[in-house]
């Protein structure tokens, strides 16, 4: 069957799905953006497709309509679409993108006859260049139709697919989170302690990457406890009270993250995390 797939709030993520889905032989429709501008950006990064300002009805003239706008703009843009749509709305599915948000919020348009869920690719999306979606996880989510849609995309664009229930979307997202935007603010914490010490970003770079990118490598091939380097892990706690002591001469925020995953690392990473926990505790409490 050929798709026509219409996309509401093209931004980087709606135009890295259009134009990957063009490239496959996929029909692009209306491609919707806050300004005329945005829209004929979109139109040309995805290579196809109709721009137009702000919500028409003529978005219902795809049979999936791709919803990519930020979370906060969902639950008013499905209302409005259902409102515009009204009959029109039965028979088409309607995805949105969101990792934390489940189809929920497409309610309004669930109640005029569309299928509705939700289509999440745990990629990154910085705006420069296109990322990589071979082999990434695509949590779908959805009544029946909506998730064979889903998949359906997903693994068109060569993704993997694991259904969700709606219920843990805001953990998985979570997890996605965890690893992408709080491991990139621990790598820059690290970047400027190196700075603050002597190292130019260049060197301090080269000293950690090639450190994350091991570490990286070893959880892949051994799993974490065998992976898990470090004071913590060979029980080493006057080396982590040194740490704790020369971080007190950086921003707060800093000194209570190391702390913060200290513990987290006992939990999760040692194979007796209740002593090893204890034994963190009597040289992190001496600040936290």
């Amino acid at each position: 069957m050929e798709h026509i797939l219409s996309i509401v709030g093209a931004g980087r993520v709606g135009r890295t799905l259009g134009k990957r889905l063009h490239e496959l032989g996929w029909r692009i429709g209306a491609v919707i953006s806050r300004s005329a501008a945005g829209a004929r950006a979109s139109v040309s990064a995805i290579g196809a497709g109709t721009p137009y300002v702000g919500l028409t009805r003529l978005v219902l003239g795809a049979d999936i309509i791709l919803l990519t706008t930020p979370d906060g703009a969902l639950a008013e843009v499905a209302r409005e679409l259902a409102v515009m749509g009204s009959e029109e709305c039965r028979g088409r599915t309607v995805l949105h993108t969101s990792g934390a948000l489940d189809r929920s919020v497409l309610d309004p348009l669930a109640q005029r006859g569309a299928s509705t869920g939700s289509l999440h690719p745990m990629q990154t999306f910085s705006g420069r260049g296109l990322p990589e979606l071979e082999n990434v996880i695509f949590a779908v989510e959805g009544d029946a139709i909506a998730r064979r849609v889903g998949t359906e995309i997903a693994r068109a664009l060569g993704g993997v697919v694991v259904a969700l229930d709606s219920r843990a979307k805001p953990a998985y997202h979570a997890a996605g989170a965890l690893v992408a935007s709080q491991a990139l603010a621990l790598v820059e914490a690290a970047t400027q302690i190196l700075m603050k010490v002597g190292f130019t970003r260049r060197r301090a770079e080269q000293a950690l990457l090639p450190l994350m990118r091991q570490m990286l490598d070893n959880f892949e091939r051994l799993g974490p406890q065998e992976a898990w380097t470090g004071p913590i892990a060979r029980g080493d706690y006057a080396t982590v009270e040194k740490h704790v002591r020369a971080l007190e001469e950086y921003p707060r925020e800093v000194g209570e993250s190391y702390a913060a995953l200290a513990r987290l690392a006992g939990r999760v990473l040692s194979t007796k995390p209740e002593a090893t926990l204890s034994g963190l505790e009597g040289v992190l409490n001496r600040k936290n």
